[in-house]
């Protein structure tokens, strides 16, 4: 007998039935060889994307509340500044799953559909963007105002102290930023399972919740704690290799 005859799903359930084990611990190892494989990849496709579009909206915001603000490299007209800021807080006030739904009509527009993972992907950046700001925001502020004064007295331009001086010095903490913001996004795509999104949260809520199998539900959390730690050791060490501290 093969490897893969050994623990191929027919063998392991027979294996199961042959020692009375639970329907339920059954049940829970046929979603694990037909369902669990796709809504793993559902998930980190999820992650991945919406912590990109995340990141590409973000992050030029948080520059701008940065430079715009009135002692900024940059002052901008304060009712820009204020309008921005409100837009940003009133969507990080909003429960993720309340915004699944208040978006409905947007991601009915860019997708053509409300349910599956690709449409949980816009309620996702939308809820994860204003976050991702503040994170931005909270980074360039941590730069030494020393350096940026004396790129300042060296005729530097707004732009060039920005991209050549503000982002360089704060990678470090911007990448514990951004690991931050994937493990957070992560545990968005786990919540919108329970409207239709895909990935493990689906499985999770539609066949651990729903059908009170509590093997699948757990099982999802597992791999979604996994997840989370695989990302933010990964994180943390590219942090760590991209602080100049910690080199001298």
């Amino acid at each position: 007998m093969s490897f893969q005859d050994l623990f191929s799903l027919e063998k392991v359930l027979e294996v199961m039935q042959k020692h009375d084990l639970p329907k339920k611990m059954q049940e829970a190892v046929e979603v694990l060889y037909e369902q669990f494989p796709l809504a793993l990849w559902d998930t980190l496709y999820m992650t991945v994307l919406s912590t990109f579009f995340a990141i590409v909206i973000g992050l030029p915001l948080g520059m701008i509340l940065v430079a715009g603000e009135e002692k900024g490299i940059r002052p901008l007209p304060r009712w820009i500044m204020k309008t921005l800021n409100v837009i940003i807080n009133l969507l990080r006030s909003i429960p993720f799953l309340i915004l699944i739904v208040m978006v409905i009509p947007l991601t009915r527009t860019i997708i053509g559909t409300s349910v599956g993972t690709v449409a949980s992907i816009v309620p996702l950046v939308v809820a994860a963007f204003p976050f991702v700001a503040r994170l931005v925001e909270g980074s360039l502020r941590e730069v030494n105002p020393n350096i940026i004064e004396t790129a300042q007295s060296m005729g530097a331009t707004p732009m060039q102290i920005l991209l050549r001086v503000m982002l360089p010095e704060s990678v470090p903490s911007l990448i514990s930023n951004f690991t931050l913001a994937i493990t957070t996004i992560m545990g968005y795509t786990a919540m919108s399972g329970a409207i239709g999104g895909g990935g493990l949260g689906m499985l999770a809520i539609k066949i651990g919740y729903n059908r009170y199998n509590q093997y699948v539900l757990y099982l999802a959390v597992v791999v979604l704690v996994i997840l989370v730690q695989v990302f933010q050791s990964v994180g943390t060490k590219i942090s760590i290799k991209c602080d100049k501290r910690l080199k001298n």
